[in-house]
């Protein structure tokens, strides 16, 4: 995926700062905007709700004889649609002004729509990580921090591991190619850290046929 400068006070697109001497970029990739959507403001969710209320709005409004007083559930149905395309744009916003880069030594996440924010994970500050695939390829890949090393939830929100409030886990929000990136991952991790061993989810990469949906890399 190709990344595109739109924060003109970044030394290069996603880093607050030229990298030093030694450190290159190796990827940089985006969230999946319709799939951050679906998986993190949960649109299908809100959506079907919306739909129900609708259905019990128009048993409540039909008469006796079978006549429906259409107005009000015009007016619901035209805020649930107003509702849902705040939803469906703030997830686009939010894909849209997120960067995540792997170089050599770290992970960058730049993240925020109206306030930018960018945390710099150093790969001997990474003790595991968890891999959770979709069905399009998209994926999560969560960071597991050091206990002492802690990032505010609502800091990171909504690029953060699902009920990981206390100790929260940075993620990397459906990311195209999500297993080829966790591969990825593992082979930096490994090379800044030679000799030690990073977990990523419940099996190894190159078994993911018999845990599809969640990985380990070891």
């Amino acid at each position: 995926m190709k990344a595109s400068h739109e924060h003109e006070w970044e030394a290069a697109p996603g880093l607050p700062s030229a990298l030093p001497a030694g450190e290159r970029v190796v990827w940089q990739g985006a969230p999946d905007w319709k799939r951050l959507a679906i998986h993190a403001f949960h649109v299908r969710k809100v959506a079907l709700y919306f739909a129900l209320m609708l259905a019990v709005q128009a048993i409540n409004l039909t008469a006796p004889e079978g006549r429906v007083d259409w107005k009000p559930l015009v007016v619901a149905g035209s805020l649930y649609a107003l509702a849902l395309g705040l939803l469906l744009g703030t997830a686009w916003f939010s894909a849209r002004s997120t960067l995540y880069t792997l170089t050599n030594k770290r992970v960058v996440m730049r993240i925020g729509i109206v306030l930018t924010l960018t945390f710099n994970l150093p790969f001997k500050r990474i003790a595991g990580a968890s891999l959770k695939t979709q069905a399009t390829g998209t994926g999560d890949i969560a960071l597991a921090l050091h206990p002492e090393d802690r990032i505010g939830w609502a800091h990171l929100w909504p690029h953060q591991r699902a009920w990981y409030v206390t100790q929260p886990q940075p993620t990397l929000r459906c990311v195209p190619d999500s297993v080829q990136v966790g591969e990825q991952l593992l082979a930096l991790w490994r090379a800044e850290r030679a000799g030690q061993s990073l977990h990523l989810g419940d099996a190894p990469v190159g078994e993911t046929a018999r845990a599809p949906n969640q990985g380990m890399l070891a």
